[in-house]
């Protein structure tokens, strides 16, 4: 049974929880748009800033390690030592400003992320009861859009008024604040009970992933879902410039369409998830998803089309991840953690496969092979959650 907070302790926490996810967010995305900047300012060639993107997006699959110990010892403390993983990297790098400290600093602002976020879902999910789960969740996850559409357009503007360094500065600096805020605001009192898994080791944890059918449906959604996403998300900017002749600013501003998608989509977990019920809006999502994959080339020969396609792609995209996201954390009630870390490794290792495959299969086939391998990606998602869940409810 969730653990009672009264309202305006949780909101206090929400509030906190959802500054701190958007530090972190905005640390662990700021790279990408930025490479050619922090490329010119450390005088390096661009291919090393793509590395560290890379090394950035490991980080997902060390998480895993890092969600029976929270279990074990608690989520409150995870959650401050990303956190700290965060500031100590970002505070490294702005204040000597070496290749390796920055390869540092980002792995680390991946690797936070990676531990915070699982803690933090384990943490709220013992003190919110599922049937508001998914709007607590997906106001959580406005942190991600955030990222997007405020933290890294500010990351721009000090980038261009303050050089290169000052954002490591800045999110350093944030990431501190909200470590200091959480020890106040964020207790784990001493007489709570540990869940009754915590004498068990690390590989007992791990395997419990795969042994219960409902995780183990979670983990195959997650990886066919993210293969999914990033083959289509490595190339569709190459698809408009190829189609429309695009500039960079009008590319830029397909981004920020990208972001509202995902605000959007965000906002229709919080607000419509619960009461459609969790399980029956996942699986709503992923039709009309795989509809979507499967539709985009017929707006090949329209801008307007082919913009309206991606924004509906993208919320449907948000709405059923997150709703996914609030499933899974019901999953393993013993095991929370351990059960959100397995479900980011496994994505993260979808994200890096498809990343991978797209350029390869953009080459070979253009949109419609695109269209075709994420489409079926996607279906093959729904086939494993369904076939998880087929047995699977929640005893309120």
């Amino acid at each position: 049974m969730p653990t009672a907070d009264s309202q305006h302790s949780l909101f206090a926490k929400v509030t906190l929880a959802l500054f701190s996810r958007l530090v972190l967010n905005t640390a662990r995305r700021f790279a990408y748009p930025f490479a050619p900047a922090l490329s010119r300012g450390m005088d390096v060639p661009l291919t090393a800033i793509t590395s560290l993107i890379a090394v950035n997006q490991s980080t997902s699959v060390i998480g895993l390690f890092f969600g029976p110990v929270a279990d074990r010892l608690g989520y409150r403390l995870i959650m401050m030592l990303g956190l700290g993983l965060l500031a100590v990297g970002m505070f490294a790098a702005g204040f000597i400003p070496l290749y390796g400290l920055v390869l540092l600093a980002l792995f680390l602002a991946g690797l936070g992320k990676s531990i915070y976020d699982p803690a933090l879902q384990a943490y709220i999910s013992q003190r919110v009861s599922y049937h508001r789960r998914g709007l607590i969740i997906g106001i959580l996850e406005f942190s991600w859009a955030g990222a997007s559409l405020v933290g890294i357009p500010l990351i721009g503007v000090l980038i261009d008024r303050l050089g290169w360094r000052s954002p490591f500065f800045l999110l350093g600096g944030l990431a501190l604040l909200a470590l200091v805020l959480m020890i106040f605001l964020f207790s784990e009192p001493k007489g709570e009970p540990r869940p009754e898994h915590s004498v068990r080791g690390f590989g007992q944890a791990v395997l419990s992933l795969v042994k219960e059918k409902p995780a183990l449906g979670a983990l195959g959604y997650a990886f066919c879902m993210s293969v999914a996403n990033d083959t289509l998300f490595v190339i569709y900017g190459v698809w408009l410039e190829s189609e429309f002749e695009l500039s960079l600013v009008a590319l830029g501003a397909s981004t920020s369409i990208i972001g509202l998608a995902e605000l959007v989509g965000e906002g229709m977990t919080a607000s419509l998830a619960d009461k459609i019920g969790l399980k029956r809006a996942a699986v709503i999502g992923l039709i009309l998803l795989s509809i979507c994959y499967l539709a985009l080339p017929l707006f090949s020969h329209n801008y307007i089309l082919a913009m309206v396609g991606l924004f509906f792609l993208f919320l449907i995209f948000e709405f059923t991840i997150v709703t996914s996201i609030s499933i899974a954390t019901e999953l393993l009630p013993s095991l929370r953690a351990t059960m959100m870390s397995g479900f980011y490794a496994t994505a993260g290792i979808g994200r890096v496969i498809g990343a991978l495959i797209g350029g390869v299969v953009w080459l070979a086939g253009g949109m419609a092979a695109i269209a075709g391998v994420a489409g079926g990606m996607t279906i093959m998602a729904l086939a494993a959650l369904l076939w998880g869940l087929k047995a699977w409810s929640k005893s309120v």
